[in-house]
Parts: structure tokens; sequence; C-alpha cells
């Protein structure tokens, strides 16, 4: 990419460490799984935090382009908590058979039009367990979105734009 396409969403991959933020969190995943800090797995952990990027990055043709890191740590923590708090609304409504449950298909109007940023609110959407995104509308504007308890559509959709969409927007956008 040239200089004068400096406001672009994306830059190219090289170098070593094409995504040096994934490396990062695949070396910290390889310690956690092995419950230790010796140096055989901070090894395998370096091995596969750099070779695992480093092979892939065909596959990554753009880097996404964080625009706004407060944004993203604010959003991490509430992420997080939500999924924590929607694994136990979903177990009580598992536990809960005479509950009766409202399932619905929900499509949610999309405001961000950067691709990572669309992305990341799919993948947030079906990281929170009883929800799934399942669809980009052709025009990339809109969202299917399966949910196992709606009892409020408008609710939810709202949520999902202030709760997600909003944050992610500023991250990228």
């Amino acid at each position: 990419m040239s200089q004068t396409n400096a406001s672009n969403t994306a830059t190219p991959r090289g170098g070593l460490l094409p995504h040096p933020i994934l490396s990062v969190i695949l070396l910290v995943v390889w310690v956690l799984l092995h419950q230790n800090v010796r140096s055989a797995t901070l090894v395998g952990g370096l091995l596969v935090a750099v070779s695992v990027p480093f092979f892939t990055r065909r596959f990554w043709p753009e880097r996404p382009q964080v625009r706004r890191w407060g944004a993203l740590i604010r959003f991490a923590p509430v992420f997080l908590w939500d999924v924590l708090v929607a694994n136990v609304q979903v177990a009580w409504l598992i536990v809960n058979v005479w509950r009766e449950l409202h399932p619905r298909w929900i499509v949610i109007p999309l405001d961000i039009t950067n691709p990572h940023a669309i992305v990341t609110l799919a993948n947030v959407i079906s990281l929170t367990p009883g929800t799934v995104s399942s669809e980009l509308g052709p025009d990339r504007r809109t969202l299917l979105v399966h949910s196992l308890d709606v009892p409020d559509e408008q609710a939810a959709i709202d949520f999902i734009k202030r709760r997600y969409e909003a944050p992610i927007r500023e991250i990228f956008e």
C-alpha cells in the first residue's frame, strides 16, 4: 500500500512476526494450557507463537487497524463479563425445564462498515453463550443472529448495538 492510503483500515503483512498481538496471545495460551513456565514450555510456545502467524499470513492479506486502544481495553472486560453472565444464564435456562424459552432469529441493522469490525461483532456474538451469528446480509448492512431466549426482540437488538457494536465501532472506525 502506498503512503497516500494511510487512512485505509488495513496494512499489508510482512516480517517474521506478521501478527505480533496474535503471537503474544498464542504464547500466553500455550503456557496456560501447559500450566508451567519451564524452558521447554516457553520454547514450544515461542515456536507456535512465531510459526502459526508466519505460515498463515497469506490468508490474512490485511492487518486490522485498532484505532482506539483505550476503547479495546475498556471493551475486553465487558465482553468477558458478558460471557461469564451468559454462561450462568444458559445453565439456568437448561436446569429450569418448566420455563418457556423464546428462541428467535433477529436481524441486527449494522452501523459499522469496516470488515474487521463486522467480523469482530459476529465473533463476539457467537462467543457469547446463547447467541450465534449466522449470516451477513448481501449488502453488509445486517447481521442475522439466533438467540436462545428473546422475550423482547427490540430490546435484544438495542442491547447488541449498545453493548457490542458501539464499542467495536469505536475500536476500528
